[in-house]
């Protein structure tokens, strides 16, 4: 829709006006009333008018509507015209004879703008209806500027969740990379993690919002890893007791350098990074570290990310191991060779290990 502007004390517009009246005459009166100021269409009953505004309702800047008409009443009209939400788009001015009280009432309470009576005077009408049609279409210019403003804050704060969620993975995998490996272990936990709680009963209650920022947050569950010596964290063989209680020291690491990142406090996956990055090597029967968590005092997020941190390990090569064949890993982890996890959990893992398998397959994991 175009706007009028005022030019020479005249509207100049390419809008719409749709002039509905059972009577000819009425018609061309209004017709000429208007037609220097807006392309006027006519139809000789609210039935063919109502049509034309529901075909294209975009393309009528206002409606002037008459009472009594055959096969649809100007009453009627309006009632089709609110249920359909047009009323508060297209202002509409019921031009008419009948000057009954109830009718006016009622015309007024459909949501027409103005009820001029006939015999119109030119001038008068000429006048109401502009400054109507020019207030209707401020408001459409000043929502559409809204709109346009709010579809620009929202893409420019989608940018920023991605610019932080891509920090979040490069900051994890040049970790991974500092550990020999390639970078696709912190996107298969992601993976893992994001697909139990979706796709299982582990997710039952969560948003889906909480589903992905625990997903995120499983990303840096080894971010601590980076305050462990090299000749420790690429030690190809067994490590002894004492390397092995600093290796154990990246889960507080990463809680710890989390902490001391500001703006990550702000973001929602907070609370879950910083969590899973201290307690994702807690078990159920509280033999875990840092914290000794037992049970259900161990996290969701935390209990899933350790296992599929588990599983990930026992699946792929690392610097001291081989991977497991498929069968094996599921062996120990079902035996508890690898750590004790919440039943419940394995169930669900169990139950959904056969896609999981199929998408290390598919991804080359």
């Amino acid at each position: 829709m175009r706007s009028s502007v005022l030019k020479n004390n005249r509207y100049i517009s390419g809008d719409h006006i749709l002039i509905v009246d059972d009577d000819e005459i009425n018609r061309g009166i209004l017709d000429n009333i208007f037609c220097d100021y807006y392309i006027a269409e006519e139809a000789e009953n609210g039935k063919i008018g109502l049509k034309k505004v529901l075909d294209d309702p975009e393309k009528y800047c206002a409606i002037l509507l008459d009472v009594i008409m055959p096969e649809m009443d100007g009453l009627e009209v309006l009632h089709h015209l609110k249920e359909a939400g047009l009323e508060k788009k297209i202002p509409v001015f019921m031009i008419t004879a009948e000057a009954n009280d109830s009718t006016i009432k009622e015309a007024y309470r459909l949501g027409v703008m103005d009820v001029i009576l006939k015999p119109v005077v030119p001038y008068l009408v000429l006048r109401r209806v502009n400054s109507i049609v020019e207030l209707f279409q401020v408001r459409k210019r000043l929502g559409n500027q809204v709109e346009q403003q709010s579809l620009e804050l929202l893409e420019k704060s989608q940018k920023i969740i991605e610019l932080n969620q891509g920090m979040i993975e490069a900051l994890s995998t040049a970790i991974e990379f500092r550990n020999g490996e390639s970078g696709e272990h912190v996107r298969r936990i992601h993976d893992i993690t994001e697909f139990l709680l979706t796709n299982t009963e582990m997710g039952d209650g969560l948003s889906e919002d909480d589903i992905n920022n625990i997903a995120l947050a499983s990303i840096m569950h080894d971010v601590g890893k980076i305050a462990i010596p090299d000749y420790i964290l690429n030690k190809p063989g067994k490590l002894t007791s004492e390397e092995f209680e600093i290796m154990k020291t990246h889960t507080i690491q990463g809680a710890q350098l989390l902490e001391k990142i500001p703006q990550l406090r702000e973001n929602g996956i907070y609370y879950y990074a910083y969590d899973i990055a201290r307690h994702h090597h807690e078990r159920w029967d509280g033999r875990g570290y840092p914290d000794g968590l037992k049970g259900d005092e161990i996290s969701l997020g935390a209990q899933i990310v350790s296992l599929a941190d588990v599983y990930d390990a026992l699946s792929c090569k690392r610097v001291y191991k081989d991977a497991f064949p498929r069968e094996t890993v599921l062996e120990m982890i079902r035996d508890g060779k690898c750590g004790v996890f919440n039943p419940h959990l394995l169930d669900c893992f169990f139950s959904a290990e056969e896609t999981l398998h199929h998408l290390y397959a598919k991804n080359n994991m």
